[in-house]
């Protein structure tokens, strides 16, 4: 039997997402620490008897080891590692808004060490604090992050045509690969924004429903840009949980 190559043991992981693959296995997309996202086999993993049914669960810390040298390698081994709490409710609809964020802008084998504690880091908030405004605050700072490992870090602090500072009681408009500048004039087709949702981005400090509001909607935008065309399906879940808590609030 030909030994497989490449090998990696024991790497920290969590699973993005799992699909049925042939009779019994599993098609795997991971995030690992050292070797970005990686899709793998899980062979035998859907039998009922398979060492690998019972563990493999996205949101949860795993130590993986596969081996192979094409785009779909061999899940070998997968042990949970605990140590983070199962997120639920909220936190378990923005926890997949996250994973298909990076399902569909993280290429595969890309590494980054940075940006995978910065998702472990995202889960724990998540669950630790169930409040609607902390959770959207993660998720601000998650997308940040995510952009600027890509490459597309966000300038939100200076005007990119002046250099000034933003000021907090200005409006600009934010062109998505260059930054704010100015609102002198309407009519462009790039959004407005008010500096002080520039601000609290930066310092991931959002004093009011309005500037949490807005910063929601510019982020969105952003990510839409680099998605191009790609539809984050899990977003429209969330919304709606969030404008069900809305009506409850009201009444």
């Amino acid at each position: 039997m030909r030994q497989l190559r490449q090998r990696h043991d024991d790497e920290p992981a969590f699973i993005l997402h799992t699909y049925p693959y042939k009779e019994t296995s599993v098609i795997v997309e991971t995030f690992t620490e050292t070797a970005g996202r990686v899709a793998m086999v899980a062979k035998g993993a859907r039998r009922p008897r398979s060492e690998l049914r019972g563990v493999l669960h996205a949101f949860q810390p795993l130590a993986l080891s596969w081996a192979g040298t094409g785009e779909l390698k061999t899940l070998v081994k997968a042990e949970w590692r605990g140590g983070l709490a199962l997120p639920t409710g909220a936190a378990l609809l923005c926890g997949f808004y996250l994973n298909e964020l990076l399902l569909k802008l993280l290429p595969r084998e890309d590494p980054h060490a940075v940006l995978w504690s910065d998702y472990a880091s995202a889960l724990r908030a998540l669950t630790e604090d169930p409040r609607a405004a902390a959770q959207a605050a993660t998720l601000r700072r998650f997308e940040l992050r995510l952009l600027a490992a890509l490459g597309y870090a966000l300038p939100l602090e200076r005007d990119v045509d002046s250099g000034l500072p933003v000021e907090a009681t200005e409006r600009y408009h934010y062109t998505y690969d260059r930054g704010p500048t100015l609102a002198a004039e309407p009519g462009t087709r790039w959004p407005v924004v008010r500096g002080a949702t520039l601000i609290a981005l930066a310092t991931a400090r959002y004093p009011d429903a309005e500037t949490a509001a807005e910063a929601k909607r510019l982020m969105r935008g952003v990510l839409d840009h680099y998605l191009e065309e790609r539809r984050i399906f899990s977003r429209r879940v969330v919304q709606d949980l969030a404008a069900l808590d809305d009506e409850r609030e009201r009444e």
